[in-house]
């Protein structure tokens, strides 16, 4: 599997498709894809082969972290994240995912800040802030 910004200058390796699927409904999260929350794929770091040029914007996280977003130089599309609380683990943006039937999140979070119409389906864990 792979995943790719629009232009395919950036991309990501994946090794198989992962169970650790977060939304994230953050205010942030929200300016960085353009819609109502972002989600993303967790993966051990070290399993993972970038290849291609990205730029890093790092923001303070509500959880009162550091967010670090990678995208491309060409095209800005996001393509990858790392939360400091977990510094050995990559979240890969699904909208990257060149596989369609990539599973449901188990976790949805900042909910405080959802879109009324937006459903995230059980039995994925609801949180109104950040997971505990």
């Amino acid at each position: 599997m792979n995943a790719t910004c629009q232009c395919g200058q950036l991309s990501v390796l994946l090794p198989e498709m992962t169970a650790a699927v977060v939304a994230c409904h953050c205010r942030c999260c929200q300016k960085r894809t353009g819609s109502p929350f972002g989600v993303l794929a967790y993966y051990p770091s070290a399993l993972l082969k970038i290849t291609g040029v990205a730029v890093k914007y790092e923001r303070a996280a509500d959880s009162g972290g550091v967010f670090e977003t990678y995208f491309c130089a060409t095209c800005g599309s996001t393509v990858y994240a790392r939360a400091a609380k977990h510094p050995t683990m990559l979240g890969v943006a699904i909208g990257a995912i060149t596989e369609a039937a990539f599973p449901a999140p188990i976790r949805s979070v900042w909910e405080e800040s959802r879109h009324h119409w937006v459903t995230i389906p059980e039995p994925a864990e609801h949180f109104s802030h950040g997971r505990p």
